[in-house]
């Protein structure tokens, strides 16, 4: 199949090397042009180190060019984190063809995001655009073309816009995530999968002094205490309780499995805490007020949580509460400039017109 993958971080390397080693043609699209000519000039490769070794993926491409990255190929996959969706979907909009699904591994509801920029932008090309609970790998790179994978995802709850699309866009998905990908309704479902929003706004709030005190700190392993813990899982019953109130079944895939040996498997399956922390590749610098965990996933992530907890009417004091913490270490109202019903233009809807919209689109 043919693959466009957006963005040059860890999870778009980590992409770009695996699809290629499963055999897809890839093309990795880079913003940056000089970071893609060095790349280019360097082979147009990706290492990519797992526990199987050490292998070269040769990419089809490395542009910086979106309109021959996406030209022609079926899946166009985008793991950049959620405050780079806006201006990706706004340069891709013009440029998607009918059939093509747009994949984001998390998405934090960035694939309404996408889907509102093609219908802007006067596209109306048969497009479906869908997102997951989490990124596929648990990822790091390693050197400017190298990534090290520790974990891959087992099982991959993903939800689609619109819905009425969904059977098509998950089929395309399912090429290149083979027995992973699980149907879980619309899209709006899909972001209340998404993991990140729970499991990291706790660890570097409830760390942040160690965060900063020390040079390399790692939240999975040393900040991941059973304190954490409680809350992480308390947090996470509020998304649940989220979910239940818009009508969303089982599995909502509780954090709480991440870190059993027994039971339920998780997305990333069973003992991928333990890889992750094994790795040594979370044991990093992290910058509190500059980093994704407090941008992406505490800004993005649960003020999205919180404006449609508002919607059903739960409530979510531990989400309310570290979206103000999150907004007093960073100088800004995370639910003003974060991402709510409101600023992505649905405001105005009730449940039953949300949903409606979620399951047939714009039409």
């Amino acid at each position: 199949m043919k693959i466009a993958v957006l963005g040059g971080g860890n999870g778009s390397f980590a992409a770009a090397g695996d699809l290629t080693l499963a055999g897809h043609e890839v093309r990795l699209w880079r913003r940056d042009e000089q970071a893609a000519a060095a790349h280019r000039s360097a082979g147009g490769s990706v290492a990519v180190k797992d526990y199987a070794g050490d292998n070269e993926a040769r990419l089809a491409v490395v542009t910086s060019d979106l309109a021959a990255a996406a030209a022609g190929v079926e899946l166009i996959l985008c793991p950049t984190p959620a405050f780079a969706q806006p201006a990706i979907a706004a340069k891709l909009a013009p440029l998607l063809s009918d059939g093509q699904v747009v994949f984001l591994p998390p998405g934090s509801f960035g694939s309404f995001i996408f889907a509102q920029a093609a219908r802007d932008a006067g596209n109306r090309a048969s497009v479906s655009f869908a997102e997951t609970g989490t990124l596929p790998w648990l990822a790091r790179k390693h050197g400017p073309h190298a990534v090290r994978i520790s974990g891959r995802g087992k099982r991959l709850p993903t939800g689609v816009f619109p819905q009425s699309r969904a059977a098509d866009a998950l089929r395309v998905i399912a090429v290149a995530f083979p027995d992973a990908i699980e149907p879980c309704g619309d899209a709006l479902s899909g972001a209340l999968m998404n993991a990140g929003p729970i499991i990291h706004p706790p660890l570097i709030l409830m760390n942040a002094g160690p965060i900063e005190h020390f040079d390399r700190w790692d939240i999975h392993k040393e900040g991941t205490q059973p304190s954490v813990r409680r809350v992480t899982d308390r947090l996470d019953a509020e998304r649940i309780a989220v979910r239940e109130a818009l009508g969303y079944g089982p599995p909502h895939f509780p954090l709480a499995d991440h870190y059993a040996r027994e039971g339920d498997e998780w997305m990333y399956g069973r003992g991928s805490h333990e890889k992750l922390t094994d790795s040594g590749d979370w044991h990093e610098h992290l910058v509190l007020t500059e980093h994704r965990y407090m941008l992406e996933d505490t800004r993005i992530g649960l003020s999205l949580l919180v404006s449609v907890a508002a919607l059903v009417g739960v409530d979510t004091p531990l989400a309310r509460g570290f979206l103000a913490l999150g907004s007093a270490i960073c100088g800004e109202d995370f639910l003003r400039s974060g991402r709510t019903l409101a600023s992505l233009g649905l405001g105005g809807l009730d449940r039953s017109a949300l949903q409606a919209l979620l399951r047939d689109g714009f039409a």
